[in-house]
């Protein structure tokens, strides 16, 4: 049978995230999916909780995504974008800019949530290389924060409780506060902040980027907290000459109540990755 074709040579030579090449986890074969349905080969149909995994917000099969990518990919499936550009990246670009806080007037694009973390970085040490200040080097954010399975973006996941610790020797060092304790419908607490607070005023000087999962730690345990402490953490950026990244790959686009996350803090980040 076809669908033990296809499954055996799954397990034989297909390697899936997150799972052990000893022992596997078992695998289901997807043959059509609509909305927030999959339905299997053997005709079962399952609800897909993790709307594959965070991105797919408007459900499988949309009418409207599936005639834009038809009409799209009869124009231009590919095009590199080194010194070319095409209607669909700037008509993107221009609903970016326009739903965005003022500050952020640029876009950048890439393929991936793990490799937009990537590029923030970059942009952030880059900057501070071309202000005169290449010692500023180092990122901060918090423990329990997930931000990519790149080398990059692991090494601004937490290096001990999170799922790239076998990795943490080789990855860059950076700066870790303990993850916010005040949930947003509890009264702001002084102290869910001191920490990090110490930690930006003793390495400032080292210091291009806090880096932060803005109200919802998501695949660290999808944890909550009070926007009070990204007010907190915009303030002392400012204060202590710090860029202000914010990961909004999982929050953004309306997942939290607002268009983006950090619209509930009434803030803005310096770099906004989505």
């Amino acid at each position: 049978m076809q669908e033990l074709n296809n499954l055996s040579f799954d397990a034989k030579h297909i390697w899936h995230p997150y799972s052990s090449i000893a022992k596997p986890s078992p695998i289901h074969e997807v043959v059509s999916a609509k909305g927030v349905r999959l339905t299997l080969k053997d005709g079962r149909e399952i609800i897909d909780g993790m709307s594959s995994w965070w991105s797919t917000i408007h459900g499988y099969n949309h009418p409207r995504l599936n005639e834009a990518a038809k009409l799209q990919i009869d124009q231009i499936s590919h095009v590199m974008f080194g010194g070319l550009t095409h209607p669909p990246a700037v008509e993107l670009a221009r609903k970016l800019v326009n739903m965005t806080a003022e500050p952020l007037q640029k876009v950048f694009f890439s393929d991936s949530g793990s490799i937009a973390v990537e590029v923030a970085i970059k942009m952030a040490i880059q900057y501070w290389f071309a202000q005169g200040e290449p010692n500023k080097q180092r990122l901060l954010t918090v423990r329990n924060g997930y931000h990519g399975d790149t080398f990059g973006a692991m090494a601004v996941c937490d290096p001990e409780n999170g799922m790239h610790s076998m990795f943490e020797h080789v990855l860059p060092k950076h700066l870790f506060a303990p993850a916010p304790t005040c949930q947003s419908d509890e009264d702001w607490q002084e102290s869910d902040i001191a920490e990090f607070k110490q930690l930006i005023s003793d390495h400032n000087d080292e210091i291009a980027a806090v880096i932060l999962e803005p109200l919802v730690q998501g695949a660290g345990g999808m944890r909550f907290y009070c926007p009070e402490y990204l007010r907190q953490v915009r303030a002392l950026c400012d204060q202590h000459n710090v860029l202000l990244i914010l990961d909004e790959i999982a929050t953004g686009f309306g997942r939290t109540g607002s268009l983006f996350a950090y619209e509930q803090a009434d803030i803005s980040p310096d770099i906004l990755c989505v």
